[in-house]
């Protein structure tokens, strides 16, 4: 079998193997566990605070202390830090995190454990200027950063210092903007522009990381990286995550499509999930993420695919192409089958939690924008009305021909069936299902592809490869069954499993089942924010809020729980919640609006990429994004 563009199988789980590079007391890649890893929020100036915090991150898993040194005198407090939490036993490995000063990073290098740097920002420009590069000129901005960049080398080899090269989606410099564009080429062009400069002085101590807000972009680019290191040979640790993920829930699934489309398939060797709290808080949730895979490879045999055979553009998003079966399939948005046949009773009460509220009074439903587009009753019978916009699924052996009911099947009992509907069959498959046998399915059915294999996505990620080999253009419904999980366990895991599917343009919904996990009501409410994370179905507002440190100039949790209170109506808008400028119009690079602190108390507002209003006072800051959202038309009221 040939090797896959990007990884080592796409049906096998097998890690990618990369190079030991040695961080303190605490080696990463090779055959060492996946670290996990955080950042402190303090300010680095605050000796104290910044021990003490680092000490309940350590307390909690983290392997790894990133601590912010935006400049000289920050990243002279290092030192101070990283002996205070040495005299009280703690000698994790500490990371300075550099954006625009050599002489911090340089500085740096003679105290801590591993340096970062961004290549958009380090020694390069970033002004949102288009330039016209001719190939000297280009060259002479190469020579220019390698002049800048090469004193760090130098430090860090002399020091046995280990470097990241962390490459941020929205903080790309002009210089690669003006040559490869806003995309996932650029950031792996950047990097490699950098890691060429550090081979040529001998020096291989690099991790690796190609971080975006957006899931898709940020998987696209790993996976870019790793095909561009294979080609060349190289084989340097990687480093996961999708910046800016938010808080609470929406930036824990983010997380867990982002990171687990990359872990499902071997690739990572180092993460962190950046949320909007504190950074204790992201320790067990990169965790749970990690742990998940320390005996994948035990896994059942899932039939294997070439290189050279494959269907779809794992670098670039495509919807897989697919016939409209009444309002499945074709240019429809990805629908939600909400799972009920577990329940004792199908009443009011478990509709309003699935998005249908009936009110009484009126005498009609109200649907909010998480409103299922369809329930699997099992064998159970419903002796309510129903709105008219929702549609039943129920056992074939129960059903009876009636509007907007419909018969769920396995592939054997369907093609036997004498009493199908004219209308829409649901047709559950497995695996042996597709790869052993020829389809025999008319244009009525949509397909549940299901799976038990420890594997799963893999395996279902086969299975839409050989529908799309066969030219099987039927829509396909991703189901997956949980058992026994925590709430988190279950957001994380059904995230990690569908999330990857959907981001290479697979599956027209999504159905998950489970049992003492948690209520319908979240279970309905993770599918949609499954579907808002891979963005193929937006039914909320998308807030990009980065995680808070040093630089921060406002209090992010409280501000961005202030925001989304005023706006989490506005379904569809994404908006930028950054501490700082260095955070600011590049890592919110695809956000509508932009709040973004820039002075102690002072707030710059942003219509995309572009500055609308500087210096609003803090208290009044939330009052003018609300009425620039007004005054760009993107404002409705909250019934």
């Amino acid at each position: 079998m040939s090797t896959p563009p990007y990884c080592n199988s796409l049906s096998k789980y097998s890690r990618l193997k990369t190079r030991v590079v040695n961080i303190g007391n605490t080696p990463v890649g090779g055959e060492h566990p996946i670290r996990v890893q955080s950042m402190t929020t303090t300010d680095t100036m605050d000796v104290e605070a910044t021990v003490e915090q680092s000490i309940r991150m350590i307390d909690a898993g983290c392997e790894y202390v990133r601590i912010t040194a935006p400049s000289i005198k920050e990243a002279k407090k290092l030192a101070d830090i990283k002996s205070k939490l040495s005299k009280r036993g703690y000698n994790t490995p500490l990371v300075a995190d550099i954006h625009f000063t050599p002489n911090a990073a340089e500085i740096a290098a003679g105290i801590v454990e591993k340096v970062r740097v961004n290549p958009g920002n380090y020694a390069d420009k970033k002004k949102f200027e288009t330039i016209d590069y001719t190939d000297e000129s280009y060259e002479i901005e190469l020579k220019r950063i390698r002049e800048r960049f090469t004193p760090l080398i130098k430090l860090c080899k002399e020091n046995n210092v280990a470097m990241r090269i962390g490459t941020n989606h929205g903080s790309l410099s002009d210089r690669i903007l003006s040559r490869y564009g806003d995309t996932p080429l650029g950031m792996v062009e950047s990097a490699m522009e950098f890691i060429q400069i550090c081979e040529d002085n001998d020096y291989f101590d690099i991790v690796l990381s190609m971080k975006a807000s957006n899931a898709q972009v940020m998987v696209q680019a790993y996976r870019m990286l790793t095909k561009t290191m294979l080609k060349k040979g190289m084989n340097y640790p990687l480093h996961l995550g999708v910046t800016e993920a938010g808080e609470g829930e929406d930036g824990r699934i983010k997380s867990a499509i982002g990171i687990g489309a990359l872990l499902e398939d071997g690739i990572g060797d180092t993460i962190r999930v950046s949320l909007t709290e504190e950074p204790e808080y992201e320790i067990p949730v990169a965790q749970t993420l990690v742990n998940r895979y320390n005996n994948r490879q035990n896994h059942s045999l899932i039939k294997g695919i070439q290189a050279d055979q494959l269907p779809y553009d794992p670098f670039q998003y495509k919807k897989r192409e697919s016939k409209a079966v009444l309002n499945i399939g074709y240019k429809n948005v990805p629908r939600v089958v909400a799972d009920l046949s577990n329940e004792e009773e199908i009443d009011l009460q478990i509709l309003e939690a699935v998005g249908y509220i009936y009110q009484e009074k009126l005498d009609k439903w109200k649907i909010n924008d998480l409103a299922c587009d369809y329930i699997f009753v099992g064998n159970k019978t419903i002796d309510i009305s129903l709105p008219g916009t929702l549609k039943v699924i129920c056992q074939a052996s129960n059903w009876v021909d009636q509007p907007n009911t419909f018969p769920l099947f396995d592939l054997k009992s369907y093609q036997t069936a004498n009493n199908k509907s004219s209308k829409l069959n649901i047709v559950t498959v497995e695996a042996s299902d597709i790869l052993d046998n020829k389809l025999d399915i008319d244009n009525s059915v949509v397909l549940v592809f299901e799976t038990a294999n420890t594997h799963g996505m893999a395996e279902q990620r086969r299975m839409f490869i050989e529908t799309e080999l066969n030219h099987i253009t039927n829509p396909v419904i991703i189901k997956r069954n949980y058992n026994n999980l925590s709430v988190d366990e279950f957001q994380l895991f059904s995230a990690a499993d569908m999330g990857p599917l959907l981001l290479d343009g697979f599956g027209d919904g999504i159905w998950i089942q489970q049992q003492n996990c948690t209520s319908v009501k979240k279970v309905n409410e993770t599918a949609f924010g499954i579907l808002q994370g891979t963005r193929t179905r937006i039914s909320k507002t998308e807030y990009i809020s980065c995680p808070s440190c040093g630089r921060t100039l406002f209090d992010l949790q409280e501000t961005t729980q202030k925001i989304r209170a005023r706006t989490d109506h506005l379904k569809g808008v994404k908006i930028g919640i950054m501490g700082c400028i260095v955070n600011g119009p590049g890592e919110m690079a695809d956000a509508d609006y932009g709040y973004v602190g820039t002075g102690v108390g002072k707030i710059t507002l942003y219509k995309g990429q572009e500055v609308v209003e500087k210096n609003v006072p803090e208290d009044k800051a939330v009052d003018a994004l609300i009425n620039l959202i007004r005054d760009n038309g993107d404002w409705v009221e909250n019934d």
